[in-house]
């Protein structure tokens, strides 16, 4: 009896043991199937910040292609004296804080109303959607005919409301241009809140509004106590990736301003398109380096948030 028992036992180490090695046999295949993203993502993504961060090491300029030479820490020293940047810097800061509020406000309120019941509620919804699906290019060079001082519709209204007697150059005077392509970037963004709100909004339980209803809450307490609440994860991750879209947004102040006049419009992203444009790609690469670590900073919560989610 005693020998059976320990046959039994030795039996079931060995299955215990094969189990073990079978469990730790090596499957390549969700590698093999992942290869060619991870191949895409490397080629487009991690490639081209390495070889960024090896010319913002070195006196890059293709203008003078002979002088190119290792300078180490050069070029992030000049550009933290350089007045541009830190012009480029402040508008950056007031373009996302403005453009990216704006447009959270005007998207939320957008999302509410899109998500009460009335006719030809499909049709508002779709067209709404026109200033996001427009690419970048397009916006820019439409609203630059809009704030055309000649022959602008913007202009036109204006006038024959009897605002203004006479045409203004709002994208050649420093006092307006900045605004103007607020004002731009703004009309592009609303859509994107005002779909992905409404869609967080189609996710909340219309029980918990009835439930109010009976208790006597006003629609100011259901907003504050109910609609904000549930909609929190939306706006946290709506409004980050926005901050992130809008920092290194170059289409439409490239195609309106160029980042003009007397560098209004400059933003961190045009003034290292600019420096690019110009072949001057070390001091372009510093600064690109400099953009990529403040999104980083930005990027952090959005990276924890979604790592706790799964």
């Amino acid at each position: 009896m005693q020998r059976k028992t320990s046959n039994n036992l030795q039996s079931d180490v060995k299955s215990i043991n094969l189990k073990g090695l079978h469990r730790k046999k090596f499957n390549f295949w969700p590698y093999l199937l992942l290869s060619p993203a991870l191949l895409i993502v490397t080629c487009v993504v991690f490639i081209p910040v390495i070889e960024a961060i090896v010319m913002s090491l070195k006196s890059y300029d293709l203008r003078r292609p002979n002088g190119i030479e290792f300078v180490g820490l050069d070029n992030f020293i000049e550009i933290f004296t350089d007045p541009i940047f830190w012009l480029a810097f402040k508008n950056t800061l007031i373009w996302v804080v403005l453009g990216v509020g704006l447009q959270f406000l005007f998207g939320f309120l957008l999302a509410l109303l899109l998500n009460q019941k009335f006719k030809g509620r499909g049709i508002v919804r779709a067209v709404s959607l026109i200033p996001w699906a427009t690419p970048g290019v397009l916006i820019g060079l439409m609203w630059k005919w809009i704030y055309d001082g000649n022959y602008g519709v913007l202009n036109d209204l204006l006038m024959k409301l009897n605002i203004i007697d006479e045409g203004v150059i709002f994208l050649s005077q420093t006092s307006t241009a900045f605004p103007s392509v607020i004002v731009t970037i703004i009309w592009q963004g609303i859509p994107f809140f005002a779909i992905m709100i409404l869609a967080g909004l189609q996710g909340i339980s219309q029980e918990m509004y009835e439930a109010a209803d009976i208790d006597g809450a006003s629609s100011l307490q259901k907003l504050f106590r109910i609609t904000i609440p549930s909609l929190k994860n939306v706006i946290f991750i709506t409004v980050l990736l926005r901050i992130i879209w809008v920092s290194n947004s170059v289409d439409i102040i490239h195609n309106m301003t160029g980042g003009g006049p007397s560098y209004s419009t400059q933003t961190l992203s045009v003034y290292i398109f600019n420096k690019a444009n110009v072949l001057d790609l070390g001091y372009s690469s510093g600064m690109a380096i400099f953009l990529m670590l403040l999104l980083a900073i930005v990027a952090i919560p959005y990276i924890k948030n979604t790592f706790k989610e799964g």
